[in-house]
């Protein structure tokens, strides 16, 4: 296409040349010559104004739509903030002022009005410069601004004249109609009659009345100087204006112009926030690759009305909202102390994913507290210490390597040569007690100096290998000792992604989120299927035996809340972790059918949670509640579990027996706030 319209572009350019010579060489046959010349300037741009198909697809351009796997809408692609509405959803009064102020001849020509444009050049060629546009010729310049141009020249009033000629070909006269009114720009976001509506008055397209019709068409003349809301005077002046011109059109009865014209503005604005929908993260990670996709068959992601399919659970996605934003409500009243010091600072951020261990297909992502305020991604750009998170691996590497649960180390003090530095010296927040402790025990309970043991005999290279295996697969891990308590950072996705390994019998699945990619009528244009070739990245052996250790850590250990504050009784295993100083808080948990995690902290890293800031009582809290929510509403089976038999639990222990960092914070404020009131109540 591009070769042809290059090949008449030159051909139509010699001829135009050829013409010019003859001009000059015989002057008194240049005004004989001027029509043809102005006939083959028309024919050199007519290659490049939009072809038929191009107006074809713009007519029916719609936004493509993200949906869950039951076709929940997650998000919409589209190029501007647009509601389109019909002509018929659409007050008559707006299109009498349109075609009375813009167009009086729309319905008598075919794109171009040559009446009012040889008018317009009298009157321009006398000083009071006027424009000859219809409104056909006013959608060529919406529709196609690159096209045409916005330059001030008569090649840009050709172009327009054309591409209107050919719009008249393929549109009907309604369907300009549509068209312009639900492309036409309106200040603040607002693009089209629908949203235009909204902003200025609050109300949809098809309740407007005649005098707030007249101010929105009063507009189209100029969005800023006609702005009603910076400038009220001019936009009611304009608004008189188009209120005459309909009463001279026959729009409006002419004894009414009078009271009319006298009555204020009356605007009722509010900016339109586009809805972000349930997944924004997802469809922020997901555009590159639907970008490239679309590009690769020939489509356009924002015009197109494709339906992508992925495989997120709407009602999984919604409790992780929900959780999320709970949750960082509360431990933000913890924080605002901090406010008063570095208020930007001391913001709390928060990631969640969910997903099949089986298959690697994602559930629930939720990347920040509010897209709207931050866009950041927190599951999968966000690189932080995933703290005792990481311990896992090391115990993994050991079960590969024949150590069993009930070996046992004890629990002292610990002195690691460190390569070309001072030793490592990691301790607990208990002290030592010098006794023995088996493996599953220093993993029920997190402690860092069984674990530097441990990892001194499986060595830091072992298990940089294994974390890779089991998904841990973008980012860089340094090879050291200290690389058991998660000092290299990692982003969630690769965290969750790895525990899916261990759920899923040491069998690393690559997560996945596109089921299928539908055209507007619901052709399946392609599929896309899970990566079914297993990728074994620990023994099946080894995998059961680490989800029987980490059973402990939710029935024993620091992960025990999720048994007695959430009342999760099924078959669950996690870990806990919390980086140095509470920087981060995480936790992630895993079933057979769901592997879930949660990172807690600040966008600042050098800004420190409080004691609430563990991982037990930051990220865990979202994590139980997504499982407590699915659990009861049966979105999982509670009766399933993994292949390896289960010890009963004991009895869940009361909140006042658990570990220190099992304590909620929430519950002790309130507990507080209800006490002095009590106090309060008995004094008075």
């Amino acid at each position: 296409m591009i070769h042809s319209r290059q090949s008449a572009r030159t051909f139509l350019i010699s001829q135009f040349h050829r013409l010019k010579a003859l001009a000059r060489q015989y002057p008194w046959r240049a005004a004989l010559l001027l029509p043809a010349l102005m006939l083959f300037y028309v024919l050199l741009l007519i290659p490049f104004t939009p072809g038929i198909g191009d107006l074809r697809r713009a007519k029916s351009e719609a936004p493509s739509m993200l949906l869950a796997s039951d076709g929940t809408v997650l998000a919409e692609y589209k190029r501007i903030n647009r509601q389109w509405v019909p002509l018929e959803k659409i007050a008559p009064n707006v299109v009498n002022a349109l075609i009375a102020t813009e167009d009086r001849r729309f319905y008598q020509h075919h794109g171009i009005d040559f009446h009012r444009l040889a008018g317009a050049a009298l009157r321009t060629l006398g000083g009071d410069l006027q424009g000859g546009s219809t409104i056909t010729q006013q959608l060529a310049r919406n529709l196609f601004p690159k096209d045409i141009g916005s330059a001030t020249s008569i090649t840009r009033k050709i172009k327009e004249a054309i591409t209107a000629l050919k719009i008249e070909v393929v549109y009907s006269k309604r369907e300009i109609l549509e068209t312009y009114l639900n492309t036409v720009p309106f200040l603040y976001n607002a693009f089209g009659i629908e949203m235009a509506a909204r902003t200025y008055f609050d109300k949809s397209a098809d309740q407007l009345d005649v005098l707030e019709s007249a101010t929105l068409i009063g507009m189209l003349k100029g969005t800023s100087y006609y702005n009603p809301v910076q400038n009220p005077e001019r936009a009611v002046q304009r608004r008189n204006l188009v209120l005459a011109q309909m009463a001279k059109n026959g729009n409006l009865d002419p004894t009414r112009l009078a009271t009319l014209s006298k009555r204020p503005l009356r605007l009722d604005f509010e900016r339109q926030v586009e809805p972000l929908g349930l997944a924004p993260h997802v469809a922020q990670y997901l555009r590159p690759w639907l970008i490239a996709w679309a590009d690769r068959h020939d489509h356009d992601l924002q015009a197109d009305g494709l339906r992508v399919y992925t495989t997120l659970d709407a009602k999984l996605q919604k409790a992780a909202n929900q959780a999320v934003t709970r949750q960082l409500g509360q431990l933000q009243q913890l924080a605002n102390g901090r406010r008063k010091t570095d208020p930007e600072r001391a913001v709390l951020q928060a990631g969640f994913l969910a997903l099949e261990p089986r298959t690697g297909a994602v559930r629930a992502w939720v990347g920040s507290r509010d897209f709207a305020q931050e866009q950041f991604d927190h599951v999968s750009q966000a690189r932080r210490q995933p703290g005792s998170t990481f311990k896992p691996f090391v115990y993994g590497a050991a079960f590969m390597q024949g150590f069993d649960p009930s070996y046992t180390l004890i629990d002292q003090p610990v002195s690691i040569k460190m390569p070309g530095g001072e030793p490592w010296t990691p301790s607990d927040d208990t002290s030592p007690s010098y006794e023995p402790m088996t493996l599953s025990n220093g993993l029920a309970y997190s402690k860092n100096t069984i674990t530097a043991q441990l990892m001194e005999k499986v060595g830091a290279q072992r298990v940089g290998q294994l974390a890779k295996a089991m998904g841990v697969r973008q980012s860089k891990l340094d090879l050291v000792p200290s690389l058991a308590l998660g000092t290299s950072p990692v982003t969630l996705i690769e965290m969750v992604s790895a525990y899916g390994t261990i759920a899923n019998g040491g069998n690393y699945m690559q997560p996945y989120m596109v089921l299928r990619v539908e055209d507007r009528n619901g052709q399946v244009l392609e599929k896309f299927e899970p990566v079914t070739e297993l990728e074994p990245a620990m023994p099946r052996a080894a995998s059961l035996t680490l989800v029987n250790a980490m059973r402990g850590v939710i029935d024993r250990g620091t992960g025990a809340a999720i048994r007695y504050r959430y009342g999760i009784q099924a078959d669950v295993a996690g870990k806990t972790g919390t980086t140095q100083d509470n920087t981060d808080g995480w936790f992630i948990m895993m079933n057979p059918q769901l592997v879930a995690g949660a990172r807690v902290g600040f966008n600042d890293s050098s800004v420190k949670m409080g004691s609430w800031g563990q991982g037990a009582r930051s990220a865990l809290p979202m994590v139980g509640d997504v499982f407590q929510q699915a659990f009861r509403n049966r979105w999982l089976d509670p009766k399933v579990e993994f292949d390896i038999p289960r010890p009963r639990p004991p009895p869940p222990p009361e909140p006042e027996s658990t570990p220190s960092d099992q304590a909620d914070p929430l519950s002790d404020l309130v507990n507080d706030v209800m006490g002095k009131i009590l106090r309060q109540f008995q004094q008075n």
